[in-house]
């Protein structure tokens, strides 16, 4: 809500492919957990839609549909992420008494002191903080 003044749209990916498909992949996790997750997130007032079947997520059609996505595990979410913009990703950690912002690349060793590492993830990481302090950076 900090960044767009509204509250966010929020999609939800499900856990198993195809958001479980009602029942025909994985142990039911989208009828158990996730569908009743929703409602309640529903009832407390957050715009929220999903479960998602992840392979379609993050279709042009789809980002435009959502702010922000709920993902189920590490890679669900960071595939989409790192492919459509690696040098500008951030990451933010929610729910923590301060803001915390970093790059989204990790340490990237591979090219330390090698002169070859771009600072854009990290001027966009300390942008997107002072954003949410309420500050300009």
């Amino acid at each position: 809500q900090r960044l767009r003044g509204r509250p966010p749209r929020l999609g939800v990916c499900g856990l198993n492919p195809h958001a479980g498909e009602h029942g025909l992949f994985g142990y039911g996790e989208e009828e158990r957990v996730i569908e009743p997750a929703l409602v309640a997130a529903r009832t407390a007032g957050w715009n929220v839609e999903g479960p998602l079947s992840a392979d379609t997520a993050f279709t042009p059609d789809q980002r435009r549909r959502f702010d922000a996505y709920v993902c189920m595990y590490h890679d669900q979410g960071l595939i989409p992420l790192k492919t459509l913009a690696f040098d500008e990703a951030v990451n933010v950690t929610l729910g923590l008494p301060i803001v915390r912002t970093s790059v989204d690349h990790g340490p990237a060793l591979d090219i330390a002191w090698q002169g070859r590492a771009r600072a854009e993830s990290l001027f966009q990481a300390v942008k997107l903080a002072a954003r949410l302090c309420g500050r300009s950076a």
